[in-house]
C-alpha cells in the first residue's frame, strides 16, 4: 500500500471526504489534522486527504461527481 494525497483541505472537509470515500469502499486517512489544530494555525496549514495510489482515479471521480453536485444544488439546477 502506497499512500498519495488526493489533496488539501479545511479539517471539516477533510473529515467529510473521507467518510464519503470510506462509505464508497474507498479507505482514507486524514493527514496533518492534529498540527492542524495543535499548532493555532487553524486556516494556515491544509489537512491533507491521502488515499492508496490504486484509488486515486476512482476517489478524484468521486470527489469531482460530488462538487458537480453540489454546485448543481447551489444554482437550483438538479438534473
Amino acid at each position: 500500500m502506497s499512500l498519495v494525497e488526493l489533496g488539501g483541505y479545511s479539517y471539516p472537509e477533510a473529515h467529510i471526504i473521507v467518510g464519503r470515500l470510506e462509505s464508497e469502499g474507498i479507505p482514507a486517512i486524514a493527514f496533518d489534522a492534529g498540527t492542524h489544530m495543535a499548532e493555532g494555525s487553524f486556516r494556515l496549514i491544509p489537512v491533507r486527504v491521502m488515499v492508496d495510489e490504486d484509488d486515486l482515479v476512482p476517489a478524484q471521480r468521486l470527489l469531482k461527481e460530488w462538487l458537480a453536485a453540489s454546485l448543481d444544488e447551489q444554482n437550483g439546477t438538479n438534473t
